[in-house]
């Protein structure tokens, strides 16, 4: 395939071969997308720079544009499996294999997203820069199950262990994992958004090591080995507020508090009885991942980390045409049920507040209608 001759549809400014990716990875078509990596490839473009400053930007552009109701879920799916196949047609070039076979050899690594997490294409692309830089790769692909994991560290002893998330709701069980590890004596290196842009949240759990991307995760291992992990802990020990049972309380009563919101909306929204089957699942997924994102900052303990999930929930429903303005309800509904729990009635009032700030801005206001998003929104700071 010749080199792309000019712009083909990509965002203003990016360079021919990106503008020709985009259209071929939005287009679904997997065979001109990997001709276009492939291509790019044999003219000699670096692929760790294929890979992370092309194929990475524009998965993310994906995400902006499912964001801003640009791009269905369905398309978005499409076009992440078209990536992921395209990183992996760039791993099997011949060019790409000879590299990593002649790079100074350094080790072994493991490199998984951690129990409940699905978004894989970031850890991949950690796993072939990393392979690329001479590692001997262990890539365990998606939602890898924590006593897998341990498993397989106890069985192959990797010099150290990648963690990845997209979603800030799988911390809790990153944690585990992370604990878990740490326990057999290998140190652990996390990344992905789930853990803020500045790495904050991966502090708070304990890593031995954190990396915003790939590049910087293979220059960290690049410079030595990560830290002997600290002496085996509990939990409570890193994160001792969750003694008040705040956490507890919304992770086992989960259930039941969906089931409250849900009520609630139904008895003062009474348009919902007009909705169809597929809006009151996507209302009750909304639901839910509200419950999940409480939970998650109570287990950390950071107020905006459920903020900044509400007030970007606001944006989302806003850019699909929903009025946002029952999120204010949704709140009401869920304080009600967790008002004998200080530090959860704290995060409601303060996402309360920040809501009611943000539906000006919308637009829109208060319409009094039901929470209507998109069930496959993951939030703030993640990776489609």
């Amino acid at each position: 395939m010749n080199r792309p001759a000019g712009p083909c549809g990509g965002e203003p400014g990016t360079d021919p071969w990106t503008a020709a990716l985009w259209d071929a990875v939005t287009a679904g078509d997997e065979y001109a997308a990997t001709d276009i990596a492939t291509a790019a490839l044999d003219e000699g473009m670096d692929p760790e720079v294929l890979m992370l400053d092309v194929i990475a930007p524009l998965q993310a552009r994906v995400g902006r544009e499912w964001a801003a109701n640009r791009m269905t879920v369905a398309q978005e799916h499409s076009a992440t499996a078209v990536n992921e196949r395209v990183i992996g047609a760039v791993a099997q070039h011949p060019a790409v294999r000879r590299r990593a076979g002649t790079a100074e050899r350094r080790g072994r690594i493991a490199v998984a997203c951690i129990d409940g997490e699905w978004h894989a294409l970031p850890a991949r692309l950690v796993a072939e820069v990393l392979r690329l830089r001479g590692w001997q790769v262990d890539y365990l692909g998606a939602q890898v199950p924590t006593p897998h994991l341990i498993s397989h560290v106890h069985r192959t002893g990797p010099a150290a262990v990648a963690l990845s998330s997209s979603i800030a709701t799988r911390l809790p069980a990153a944690h585990a994992a992370v604990t878990a590890c740490q326990a057999t004596g290998t140190p652990v290196l996390v990344g992905g958004g789930a853990y803020g842009h500045d790495g904050r949240y991966a502090a708070l759990l304990g890593a031995d090591a954190w990396a915003p991307d790939a590049r910087a995760a293979a220059d960290r291992l690049a410079r030595g080995p990560l830290p002997k992990p600290k002496p085996v802990h509990r939990v409570i020990d890193d994160l001792p507020h969750l003694a008040d049972h705040a956490y507890a309380h919304v992770t086992r009563e989960a259930p039941q508090l969906i089931r409250h919101v849900l009520g609630g909306l139904r008895a003062r929204a009474p348009e919902t009885a007009r909705y169809t089957d597929e809006q009151r699942n996507r209302m009750a997924e909304d639901i839910s991942h509200i419950v999940e994102f409480l939970g998650t900052a109570l287990y950390l303990d950071v107020p905006d980390l459920f903020t900044e999930f509400m007030t970007w929930t606001v944006d989302i429903l806003d850019a699909r045409g929903v009025p946002p303005g029952s999120l204010l309800l949704a709140l009401d509904l869920l304080y009600e049920q967790v008002g004998g729990y200080p530090r959860a009635t704290g995060l409601i009032s303060r996402a309360h507040a920040a809501v009611r700030e943000r539906l000006p801005n919308t637009g829109r206001g208060d319409s009094g209608r039901v929470l209507e998003g998109d069930a496959e929104g993951p939030g703030p700071g993640s990776t489609p």
